[in-house]
């Protein structure tokens, strides 16, 4: 039985606490989060410990492992601190703030040898990998262009203030939103070489960025675009769409299906949450 302890209890960390809780081979030892009233509820209905002090917890509930929803900009520090104790670590994203920060994280899970993640699931959907199938078996042929997109209604009006309207707080659309879109194009094409045209536009948001525009380079010659924003109200959810262009054909991909263009044939792949796949084609 993996013991293991949980940093945050907003949003995310709520549900992998019922994650973990869930998990036939986890045993959730220790919780740890900064509201007791949220800590009182656990203390009353749960079996874990409950802690203020995320150092406390770890000193004291000999942990495997350790999940951090906490806000970003307590990443670094708590990360860290994990690694050196010895702890495989889990984090929410996104990483952290600052590069060096980041390089930090690598280097000390590198050091103590640690698996280690940040929450970016949408690579482990099917639909993503599908593509990445496709693609390495060269269906498309050679890729020449990647657009990343999603839209969401986040924020919709003028608002009081909020973790996300704070950059210090790791808020805005780049960090929060794009972010996911990123990850997912490294996933698929690879990381670009350079970046250039961007722009990080304030709709109703004083100091972050509500929506991001950025076109991506690559050093094999691939080219890129990213579109993302959280301040569209056609959209009753986040909606993410990643398009790969190749020279025998095309991939669009959203979040259940791979629709792809190749030798003149459209072909359309739904690949569903129990991981059953049934294919069409036109």
């Amino acid at each position: 039985m993996i013991k293991a302890g949980l940093i945050g209890l907003g949003k995310m960390g709520i549900s992998h606490c019922a994650i973990l809780n869930a998990h036939p081979n986890v045993d959730l030892v220790g919780v740890c989060d900064s509201s007791k009233f949220i800590l009182s509820a656990l203390e009353k209905h749960g079996s874990m410990k409950c802690f203020t002090d995320y150092k406390q917890m770890i000193r004291q509930s000999d942990l495997d492992c350790i999940f951090i929803a906490a806000p970003t900009r307590f990443h670094a520090e708590m990360v860290c601190h994990s690694l050196e104790k010895g702890l495989h670590v889990f984090v929410e994203k996104p990483f952290c703030l600052k590069i060096d920060e980041g390089r930090k994280m690598v280097d000390l899970a590198i050091k103590h040898n640690k698996v280690n993640q940040v929450g970016y699931h949408n690579r482990f959907i099917a639909t993503f990998n599908e593509a990445k199938r496709i693609i390495n078996e060269g269906i498309i042929g050679e890729i020449y262009h990647v657009l990343g997109e999603a839209y969401g209604p986040v924020v919709l009006k003028e608002k009081g203030s909020t973790w996300r309207s704070h950059k210090s707080e790791g808020g805005g659309c780049l960090y929060d939103y794009a972010s996911h879109v990123i990850n997912l194009i490294q996933f698929i094409v690879g990381a670009p070489q350079h970046v250039a045209g961007t722009v990080l536009k304030s709709i109703y948001s004083q100091d972050v960025d509500d929506a991001v525009y950025t076109t991506l380079l690559y050093k094999n010659g691939i080219s890129g675009q990213l579109s993302v924003n959280w301040s569209d109200e056609a959209y009753r959810k986040m909606s993410t769409q990643i398009t790969v262009l190749g020279k025998d054909g095309k991939l669009l991909l959203m979040l259940l299906n791979v629709r792809y263009i190749s030798g003149g044939k459209i072909k359309v792949k739904v690949l569903r949450r129990a991981g059953i796949s049934a294919t069409s084609q036109t």
